[in-house]
Formats: structure tokens, C-alpha cells, sequence
């Protein structure tokens, strides 16, 4: 076999492959897709949050209704907990780093380690000639 006879018999069996892969696929029955909510919705059933449900409901008109408007500022007040003031929490806000020193520790440090020179009279050039 000459390299042209091989060429044409690598090109047949890869269109006959891909044909066959074609046909599979077409042939192939799509799977139906699973559809889940993004969001569960909570068991339980208090009488707040029913009232809250029934708000969101009704859509633009519950910002008109007293009642809704109620009982959204109960349920905020729940959440904010107006009203209630943590038992240790400071009056000011506090800084994170207290301020730098007016001393420089490590110049004060550095001063005590290396004793200073006693001083010396200036020596004329013509006294270190002796």
C-alpha cells in the first residue's frame, strides 16, 4: 500500500465514524430537566409570617394598606430589635490602634546601650607631629 491508498482509508473510516456518531446522537431521547426551586419556603407557620405571605401577595397594593405597612414594621423591629441595646457595647466607637507613642522606644533604647564619648580637646596638626 502506497501513502495516498492510506489517506483515503484514514479518510473514509473518520467519516464513517463521525456519521455514526451523528446518527447516535440524533436518535438519542432527550432527558427530561429537573426543575428545583432556587428558594424553600419555611414549615412553619407562624401567624407573622402568614400575614407576611399574604402582604407579598398582594404586590404594589400592599404598600397602600395599613395593615401591611403594620406589619412590616413589626417584622423590622423584630429583626433591628428597636428598642434593645446589647449590654457591652461602648457609647463611642473605639480606634483600632491607640496612638503612637510621643517617645521613640527604640531611640531611647539605642541611646542607653551606646555610652557617649568623652570629649577630647581638637588636636592641631602640629601637636600629632610629637
Amino acid at each position: 500500500m502506497d501513502g495516498k491508498m492510506l489517506a483515503r482509508l484514514g479518510a473514509v473510516v473518520f467519516v464513517g465514524v463521525a456519521i455514526t456518531a451523528a446518527v447516535i446522537e440524533f436518535t438519542r431521547q432527550p432527558e427530561p430537566a429537573e426543575v428545583r426551586p432556587l428558594a424553600r419556603e419555611r414549615s412553619d407557620t407562624g401567624d407573622l409570617r402568614q400575614r407576611l405571605r399574604r402582604c407579598r401577595d398582594m404586590g404594589e397594593a400592599a404598600t397602600r394598606d395599613s395593615a401591611c405597612l403594620n406589619i412590616w414594621a413589626e417584622n423590622r423591629d423584630r429583626f433591628l430589635k428597636q428598642g434593645a441595646r446589647p449590654s457591652g457595647a461602648p457609647d463611642a466607637p473605639t480606634t483600632l490602634w491607640p496612638s503612637a507613642p510621643i517617645e521613640d522606644p527604640i531611640a531611647r533604647e539605642t541611646e542607653a546601650a551606646i555610652p557617649p564619648e568623652p570629649a577630647r580637646p581638637p588636636v592641631s596638626p602640629d601637636e600629632g607631629a610629637r
